[in-house]
């Protein structure tokens, strides 16, 4: 500055004008050093940096290019160039330095955050991931940093020490909890989710009270995310999961088996003793030969033992035809190639309705592909309703309007 103003003097210029005029020289050369600084530092040490991140063996170092972590940090170096030099603006230099100062702490924070978000990148690659994301903890440490980062902020700007302004933080922590309430919630949920494996990123979960079901996609501080088979995103508040209940599919994906729980109604009125022309049929079936061979001995060995008089079928053990068909099905399930026949598998009767008798399947798919699933309980249902008549039985429904056609038809004709 001195220079300058010597230099201008010489020239014969006088004040004001020479004060001016020097300031706005300086103040020209300043920039012009700043803009070449910006200008070295972005298109020639960030190319080559770019060039050695690029052509290297490691991947994870790109996140922080695709970031642009280095791209920000350049911005430091024209303010630190203006820092320097504030001191030849003497009536203006501790404004100049708290404002510099202000804004490189502004830099520097969002160059953590986006560092922060850099290692969630590079974290989320590996597998280890899924089950202990670290995404809540990562927001953990922004709130930190941008509360820090405005405490030192203001401190500069009044010219006070950041102690004094932390030790007043002691009588606005109700405050300062009531508006980071659901940051914390969601901090001692993340913990607790993670800590105790309940949740990862990618499960299924089915959670009726916030109409999600679907598969987990992000889990962060204070939501987890979730994409529902309709394809719509649902947004769940991290501490919902701790205090309210939800169902995790987990188990049934890792168990490899899904299950079938479904039952067919039978007219009760279809259901009885089995006659000899029955079981002559039923033995044709291969999957009831043994089953008849086996149990007719037993039936006949048993009223033998306890002489029982077979002049009428309630007495003794009879074979009926709702109790073979039900071995039948366990059978034609236990051949399946599409049933786990490591798990459980029952057919079973339930209590009887008014609908009639609910005969239930309870299998689990070998498969738990959603499509695959459903398309195996479907043929194993249409094998089912085929099946009945031949075993002398009939499914339960409501009448219809066929039926109610067929049945005015029948005593038109008998009418006749």
């Amino acid at each position: 500055m001195n220079f300058v103003y010597n230099l201008l003097t010489e020239r014969g210029m006088t004040e004001p004008y020479v004060t001016y005029l020097a300031n706005a020289i300086v103040l020209v050369l300043l920039a012009g050093v700043c803009v070449t600084a910006n200008f070295v530092t972005k298109k020639i040490v960030l190319k080559i940096l770019t060039s050695i991140i690029t052509k290297n063996r490691f991947t994870w170092d790109n996140v922080f290019l695709e970031r642009k972590i280095f791209h920000k940090i350049s911005h430091i170096v024209p303010a630190l160039i203006i820092y320097y030099f504030a001191s030849i603006f003497p009536g203006y230099q501790t404004l100049i330095e708290k404002g510099v100062a202000v804004y490189i702490i502004v830099v520097g924070m969002i160059v953590i955050d986006a560092f922060l978000d850099a290692c969630n990148d590079i974290y989320s690659t590996f597998e280890i991931s899924k089950v202990k994301p670290i995404r809540g903890y990562t927001q953990v440490v922004k709130i930190f940093v941008f509360v820090i980062g405005g405490i030192v902020i203001i401190a500069n700007l009044i010219g006070e020490s950041p102690l004094i302004l932390l030790s007043g933080l002691g009588a606005l922590s109700a405050v300062i909890m009531l508006i980071f309430k659901d940051s914390i919630l969601g901090l001692v949920a993340s913990v607790q989710l993670s800590s105790n494996d309940m949740v990862r990123v990618g499960d299924w979960i089915d959670m009726p009270k916030y109409n999600a079901d679907g598969d987990v996609i992000d889990i962060s501080l204070n939501t987890v995310k979730v994409r529902n088979f309709d394809k719509s995103i649902t947004t769940i508040p991290s501490y919902a999961l701790i205090s309210d209940s939800f169902r995790n599919w987990r188990g049934m994906q890792q168990a490899g088996g899904r299950r079938i729980k479904r039952s067919v109604l039978i007219d009760k009125s279809s259901i009885c003793f089995c006659t000899d022309e029955m079981i002559r049929g039923f033995r044709k079936i291969h999957y009831l030969t043994d089953y008849i061979d086996s149990k007719e001995q037993e039936i006949a060995a048993f009223n033998a033992r306890n002489q029982i008089d077979k002049t009428m079928k309630v007495n003794g053990r009879q074979l009926t035809n709702i109790g073979v068909f039900r071995m039948y099905m366990e059978q034609y399930l236990k051949h399946h190639p599409r049933i786990h026949q490591e798990m459980t598998l029952i057919v079973r009767q339930l209590a009887p309705v008014e609908n009639g008798l609910p005969l239930e399947i309870y299998a689990f798919v070998n498969d738990t592909n959603w499509g695959v699933y459903e398309s195996v309980q479907a043929d194993i249902f249409d094998h089912v309703f085929a099946a009945v008549p031949t075993f002398g039985l009939r499914i339960f429904q409501n009448p219809s309007g066929h039926d109610f056609k067929q049945a005015i038809r029948a005593e038109m004709l008998s009418g006749s």
